[in-house]
């Protein structure tokens, strides 16, 4: 069962959708009691870092995550912002992060990039995947997945980094540690590797 936790931030019914068409059971907690228990925690996020820090935390679910997540070992997957938060901290704002994965979140540097527009990261890119990890198996790393954000998860522990991508440099867009995952894309909106890293991450 995975567990998409809907705290007023990311498009959670497209997820659900995909879950749905893969006969994989879901449901959508929209009360920090529902996560309580849950065998696969779905982090999503869209927007800025301080506001969805903020959502977290005036909703109850930063409190149960942390048990859930830390003291539980629940698997959880966050996308985009979802996956920032995970870090200690960002260079977008003042709040500090979940800091399930130790590493800071920083603006990509435009005077790096010849594209236009510049910022943000737009559209389709690849991602280089670095050593063995179930989140990408079966994955075409080619292909790629959808990018929309402008800042970047650098992790302190290059370890954690399970998947780059470039884009003006190199940045990570996939991170692991134990139990905690993290993907900058939108899978939700990569069409066959979408689906099909979401449907690793159930068998995970």
């Amino acid at each position: 069962m995975i567990t998409i936790i809907d705290y007023g931030s990311g498009n959670i019914n497209a997820i659900g959708n995909i879950y749905k068409n893969l006969k994989i059971p879901f449901k959508i907690a929209a009360s920090p009691n529902e996560v309580i228990g849950a065998e696969k925690l779905f982090l999503p996020g869209v927007g800025a870092f301080d506001e969805t820090i903020s959502k977290l935390d005036e909703t109850g679910f930063r409190s149960i995550l942390d048990n859930e997540v830390l003291v539980n070992k629940v698997p959880i997957l966050g996308i985009c912002v979802g996956m920032q938060i995970l870090a200690e901290s960002s260079e977008e704002g003042i709040l500090p992060g979940l800091g399930y994965i130790k590493g800071k979140v920083r603006k990509l540097d435009k005077a790096l990039l010849t594209d236009k527009p510049k910022l943000p990261h737009l559209g389709w890119n690849s991602v280089s995947i670095s050593g063995s990890n179930l989140l990408f198996d079966n994955i075409d790393p080619d292909v790629g997945f959808y990018f929309l954000h402008t800042y970047y998860f650098e992790c302190s522990d290059i370890d954690d980094v399970i998947g780059t991508t470039y884009y003006g440099k190199t940045f990570a867009s996939a991170v692991n540690r134990d139990n905690v995952f993290g993907v900058q894309f939108h899978p939700e909106k990569s069409h066959r590797n979408g689906i099909q890293l979401l449907h690793n991450f159930a068998k995970i």
